[in-house]
């Protein structure tokens, strides 16, 4: 059925009306996620980075990762990764403009309240209840890579040479754990010896350690006020941006140039419920439109009846 110029318009403005109506209808603020009491974490500090990339070696051991080949030129054997990727879940990049240059660990965040997890639509990505690390369940991805698009971070990879394909990303070293009971050694939360992330437990210079997030988060402050202007805004990332995540950072150069996006204090989830609950609030705008829809639709199926006694069946 078709639907003519002037009742297009009809529904145009009936939409717009409301709209309209909706925009002035508060937006409901959904509660903000807290990371739960045990969460644990990362601390990241690019001034103690030496880029020597143990971590990297580290962390495909521990993960059973294969050599990310073909990067370095005639060679199939070192293995030099660029960026994530389907064999690499942690990575050492280098920032350089002119003479100030950086090193930077690139791994999941593990976020507060994580937009890959809610894009999941099966929960193959989800948070552990006690440490809040966002683990993977290969047994119910489908494979619509969703978790790609909604990461604020870029940082789940997708198997593209593989048939049976998963999401590879950073999941603590979870396997290692066991339920291997928490100790605490230097003041931070740890596991055994060889359980923990492989990549906080070989680092030569510190400059990835692990614990829980309030203790990193009390670490990375005592350093900022130990030494006021070392660190970029004397700013701890992670805190509350994006809502929060439990890998947090100190940097000499800006968080941006190291590809740390300014994205707010809001989780991208959190944004999309507090505007979705507002817009859809008491059900107005979506009764008004499709009311209106179906006033068209009755108006334009009278029409074709009556015009010619054939209806639409006999056109």
């Amino acid at each position: 059925m078709s639907v003519d110029r002037r009742s297009a318009l009809k529904l145009i403005a009936t939409g717009g009306a409301a709209a309209a109506a909706t925009t002035a209808i508060p937006a409901v603020a959904s509660a903000k996620k807290e990371a739960p009491p045990g969460a644990m974490g990362m601390l990241y500090d690019t001034t103690l980075c030496i880029g020597c990339k143990t971590c990297v070696v580290a962390c495909k051991t521990a993960n059973h990762l294969p050599p990310s080949v073909g990067f370095v030129p005639d060679s199939q054997l070192y293995d030099a990764p660029l960026d994530l990727d389907a064999h690499t879940k942690n990575v050492i990049k280098l920032y350089k403009d002119g003479q100030r240059e950086s090193f930077m660990k690139v791994q999941c965040m593990h976020c507060i309240d994580p937009g890959c997890a809610s894009a999941c639509m099966l929960h193959s990505l989800h948070k552990n209840e006690t440490t809040g690390i966002v683990e993977y369940d290969p047994q119910y991805c489908v494979g619509c890579r969703y978790c790609q698009m909604a990461c604020n971070f870029g940082i789940p990879k997708y198997e593209f040479d593989k048939l049976s394909a998963k999401i590879v990303k950073c999941e603590y070293c979870r396997h290692r754990q066991q339920d291997a009971p928490a100790q605490t050694a230097a003041g931070l939360t740890h596991y055994p010896a060889g359980q923990g992330p492989a990549c906080c437990e070989v680092c030569p210079r510190g400059a990835v350690i692990y614990g829980t997030r309030d203790e990193l988060i009390a670490v990375a402050k005592q350093r900022v006020a130990d030494h006021p202007g070392r660190y970029v805004e004397d700013k701890v990332y992670g805190v509350e941006d994006a809502g929060g995540t439990q890998v947090v950072y100190l940097a000499h150069v800006p968080f941006a140039a190291l590809g740390l996006p300014d994205v707010g204090p809001q989780s991208t989830p959190h944004l999309a419920n507090t505007i979705q609950q507002g817009l859809y609030r008491g059900f107005i705008a979506p009764a008004v439109l499709f009311g209106a829809l179906a006033v068209v639709m009755f108006r334009n199926r009278k029409r074709g009846n009556d015009g010619d006694g054939r209806g639409e069946a006999g056109r």
